[in-house]
């Protein structure tokens, strides 16, 4: 893929950082980090081999954040920082005027935040708004960013066509080993084939796959009996439920990284013990496939958790 930082590639952890910025996530319980933590997290990160961070406009002070952090740590120049225009409203969404002006206001006020004059990687955050994917490539033309691209929702789609239009450097999809249509409509390997590189959210669904099975709101419960069967084919393989979710994408061909937030020290260093592991087996791959049936949309959709619309 040719997103690379100065000649490496990517790490396949990219860390991400909603929660630097805001309370975030059905699973979150300890809130949002003190800067102090903040700095300690990247640093820990960076320090096992994390080289790409991803943050947006709408994470509250993430960017600012994690600016600040780069900068104090003196590895701003050494990793690929990925954010995210803020979604465009509807009357801003009709006007090409007034939608290129809401997105080069966007893009500098993240470049302020995160003290970065060339952004990495620009994604548009919402799959409407890339519309207007000719204003990324003109502020790519005038230095305010590299790679431009755009974050898609799960319905596999659009993500094809930005693929398939050769429009795009990046795409941030959301799969996990329940929901695999973007796996399934073979985009993964098309972006690999075009260059594309791909950036993998909501590995663990936003926390319903590997929360306590207690704590899973009851609008929700429907996951249960998948989760038991994936936690017994996990067991039977030596490693828990979190371990088997996460090794399961950073096993399919063409996932550049995948993103896992963190809100402990801790944690990024489970994580990273993670990521070392690699890919899972083939006859692995083979039985979680087998064992995970076609769940309804709105249970894959955390947007959608208010409850079934039906």
């Amino acid at each position: 893929v040719m997103m690379d930082c100065h000649d490496r590639p990517l790490s396949r952890l990219m860390l991400g950082t909603v929660q630097f910025g805001m309370p975030y996530g059905v699973a979150n319980r300890t809130g949002q980090p003190e800067y102090r933590d903040v700095l300690a997290i990247v640093a820990a990160a960076v320090e096992g081999g994390v080289n790409c961070f991803d943050t947006a406009a709408a994470y509250g002070t993430s960017e600012e954040v994690l600016g600040r952090a780069l900068h104090e740590l003196n590895v701003a120049d050494r990793v690929v920082v990925v954010t995210k225009v803020r979604a465009l409203a509807a009357a801003e969404l009709a006007d090409s005027a007034i939608a290129s002006r809401a997105i080069r206001q966007s893009v500098a006020d993240s470049r302020r935040r995160l003290q970065l004059d060339c952004l990495p990687v620009v994604l548009f955050h919402r799959e409407a708004d890339a519309a207007h994917l000719s204003v990324l490539e003109e502020l790519r033309d005038q230095g305010w960013l590299r790679q431009a691209g755009v974050s898609c929702d799960n319905r596999p789609g659009p993500a094809a066509q930005f693929v398939a239009a050769g429009s795009v450097s990046a795409l941030q999809l959301p799969g996990n080993v329940l929901d695999r249509r973007h796996q399934r409509s073979g985009v993964f390997r098309d972006a690999a084939a075009g260059g594309v590189a791909v950036f993998i959210r909501s590995v663990y669904l936003q926390g319903l796959l590997v929360m306590p099975e207690d704590d899973i709101p009851a609008a929700l419960r429907d996951v249960i009996p998948v989760r038991r069967t994936l936690a017994e084919i996990a067991g039977q393989a030596g490693m828990n439920l979190a371990e088997l979710a996460l090794r399961y994408m950073l096993s399919q061909d063409g996932v550049t990284c995948v993103l896992t937030g963190v809100e402990t020290v801790a944690q990024v260093r489970e994580n990273l013990a993670l990521f070392a592991r690699g890919p899972l087996a083939g006859d692995l791959l083979s039985a979680i496939d087998r064992s995970v049936p076609e769940l309804p949309e709105w249970l894959l959709t955390p947007a959608m958790w208010r409850g079934p619309t039906t």
